[in-house]
Formats: C-alpha cells, sequence, structure tokens
C-alpha cells in the first residue's frame, strides 16, 4: 500500500455555524493516495454512526480514489435526526470534494443504513421531494444539491422505518414497560418457535408494522397537544429492538448467517438490554426518521429516482440485511447500468474488505 494521506476536513452547516467550543458541524477525513489529486472520490455517510475512518477509506485510497468519510451533526446523536437537515450537511461535503479536493467524479457510496441515507441524497439531488417534518420550517439549502456521479450500495439495509419495524419486538403491550409482553407474540417463548410456523411469521410481522403505527398515532397526538403548552417537542423511549424472527430462526431466509445472532451478539441479551435503533427519540425524529406512515428514509421510493450507474454489494453472511434486501434494492434502482454482487463476509467485512474494494475499483474503472 503507497502513502495514504489523511486531511482532517470540519465545515459549517447551512442550518449551524461553528460551536461556541470550536468544533464544527459537519466533520470528516479526507483520504487520499499521495501525490496528484484523484480524478474520483468517494463520500460515505450514516444516519449517526461515525464514518471519518470508515472501514474501506484506505482500500480505496490505495487503489488510487479520494474517499471522504462524512459526518453530519447528528453523528452520535440519532435522536435529533432530521432528514432534510443531514442531506443539506451532506451537499457540504460533495460540494467540497468538487470545489476543494479537485474530484471530477462522485461515487455515493451508502453503507449498511447509509444505504437509504445517500440514496435520498441523490433522489432530493435530481427531483426535490423531502419535505420538512410537522411544524418545522423548509431547509432552503436542500433544493440546490449536487449529484453524485455513480451510486453504491454495501451491506446496505432498505431503509429506517423498514428495518426498525422488521427488528421490533411484536409482543411489545406498553411502551413505557420494557418487560411489558403478550405471550402469543413472543418470539423468545419456545412454544412459539424456533422454528416460527408461516401463521405465526405473519400475526408477528402484522403485530410489528401495528406497533409502528401505534407510535406514530401517539407522536402525532402529542405533538397536536404540544401546540398549546410551552415545549415544541419532546423525548421518549422506544424498548426492545433487536427482535426480527430472522436473527433468531435461520429456515426463515437461509444464508451464510450465523444463527441466533444480530449484531450485538445474542438477540434475547440485546432485546431486553439498553442498546437499540430508536432507543430514544423526539417525536419529530420519529416522525423523521422512523415512522412507516410519514418517515421519508425509506430507500424505495428514493432508489426509483437513482438513474446514475450503480452497484450493489451484499455480505452473505450479515446478520441484519438478507438477500432479499440487497435484490429489493437492486429492483427498486432506476439506473440503466446496475450490478449486484455478493461477497461472502458477515456485515462489516471483516475478512473481505480487500476483495470489496477491488471489486468496486474494477467496477468504477469499467465506467
Amino acid at each position: 500500500m503507497g502513502e495514504i494521506v489523511r486531511e482532517f476536513v470540519g465545515l459549517p452547516s447551512p442550518l449551524a455555524g461553528r460551536a461556541g467550543a470550536g468544533g464544527h458541524p459537519c466533520q470528516g477525513v479526507y483520504h487520499r493516495p499521495a501525490g496528484e489529486p484523484p480524478k474520483t472520490a468517494f463520500i460515505a455517510a450514516h444516519y449517526n454512526v461515525d464514518f471519518s475512518e470508515h472501514y474501506l477509506a484506505e482500500h480505496l485510497a490505495a487503489r488510487g480514489h479520494g474517499f471522504l468519510g462524512w459526518n453530519t451533526r447528528f453523528r452520535g446523536d440519532e435522536a435529533h435526526f432530521l432528514l432534510d437537515h443531514a442531506l443539506a450537511e451532506i451537499g457540504v461535503g460533495v460540494r467540497w470534494l468538487r470545489d476543494r479536493a479537485g474530484a471530477e467524479r462522485i461515487v455515493l457510496l451508502g453503507n449498511s443504513g447509509g444505504g437509504s441515507l445517500m440514496a435520498a441524497y441523490q433522489s432530493q439531488a435530481a427531483e426535490p421531494n423531502v419535505t420538512p417534518v410537522a411544524g418545522m420550517r423548509p431547509v432552503a439549502a436542500i433544493e440546490d444539491l449536487p449529484p453524485g456521479d455513480l451510486f453504491v450500495a454495501l451491506a446496505a439495509h432498505s431503509g429506517r422505518p423498514e428495518v426498525l419495524t422488521a427488528w421490533m419486538d411484536a409482543s411489545v403491550t406498553d411502551e413505557t414497560d420494557p418487560l411489558s409482553a403478550d405471550p402469543a407474540l413472543d418470539p423468545f417463548d419456545p412454544g412459539n418457535g424456533p422454528p416460527y410456523t408461516p401463521e405465526f411469521q405473519a400475526r408477528y410481522r402484522a403485530a410489528q408494522r401495528a406497533r409502528n403505527e401505534r407510535i406514530t398515532d401517539w407522536a402525532l397526538a402529542r405533538l397536536d397537544a404540544l401546540k398549546a403548552a410551552r415545549a415544541r417537542d419532546t423525548l421518549f423511549t422506544l424498548h426492545r429492538t433487536w427482535a426480527d424472527l430472522r436473527m433468531i430462526d435461520p429456515s426463515i431466509e437461509p444464508s451464510d448467517r450465523e444463527p441466533n445472532r444480530c449484531y450485538l451478539g445474542d438477540p434475547l441479551r440485546a432485546n431486553y438490554g439498553v442498546y437499540g435503533i430508536g432507543s430514544l427519540c423526539t417525536l419529530r425524529t420519529w416522525l423523521s426518521m422512523w415512522s412507516l406512515r410519514t418517515s421519508k428514509c425509506g430507500a424505495g421510493p428514493h432508489l426509483a429516482r437513482v438513474t446514475v450507474p450503480s452497484l450493489v454489494v451484499h455480505a452473505t453472511a450479515d446478520e441484519g440485511v438478507y438477500e432479499s434486501d440487497a435484490r429489493a434494492i437492486f429492483g427498486a434502482l432506476a439506473a440503466s447500468d446496475k450490478t449486484l454482487e455478493l461477497v461472502e463476509d458477515t456485515h462489516y467485512l471483516p475478512r473481505s474488505r480487500p476483495q470489496a474494494a477491488d471489486l468496486i475499483d474494477a467496477w468504477l474503472r469499467a465506467r
């Protein structure tokens, strides 16, 4: 591997200036090979995970490309996420690559949860469609976003509301009680499975969707009630979000994945623990990111506006992204030039990063 230059990038947001303590709201690390600035550069961002030192950054820089691991001000702050604000701040990173780093081709890399986020960015850049969540002002900066030239979905989820709902414990009966459970829907009750019957699976999936809808009903009613109060929004907690039946029963959508495992290990322990997606939200963040009814963080509609050359890479042993997700993403892409590739690894590609970088590099050079 040749010398890799790493440059810290800190920039203001169209919505927020530099913090009093000195930190910029938009931050990342630009990786590039030493010498002549690369003509092609990747940008990767996530809803809340820090991508500044992304695991593919050095690998793709070693193959002659720039790589900006980019963070909006919502890194580590999922509870306050707003999609339109995040898209404006991704646009800051894309403009920096074009105007300051000298990149002529921009590749939007949508990794993991970032798959739907980067699809939303390209979709908004191509055909503005994202509106502010209830009670929020429009963000002018998202009406003129610089689009990417190519799109890569890597071990990507199908969207925030979709993945949360698929992982939700459908047996929860009281959102204020983390131990409440309907025994007839408890996925960890041996009497229900695994293996889970088709009838149980159908009831469970319907109950997951119903849980999401109940929370949306409550959030909208609560926001309406706050109109007469001093507060404009409020925080709430969400319990038990590691209970996708596929995590527990390997006979459902079989793959190379290890059975009875999620990203935090044992699903039962994770589900009753304190770390989970969506575990802390404002009402508006729920509506912006997690609600099946109101969120625009689902990938499908955005992928239908992605017409640039696109690559979908699926990890066959992924613990939380399934081949059906990858094929749905591939099918939803509007690009006429699109490719689906498989790598034999788990979600973060611990064994196959050089292989994945070679694959992406070869695809890119062919275009």
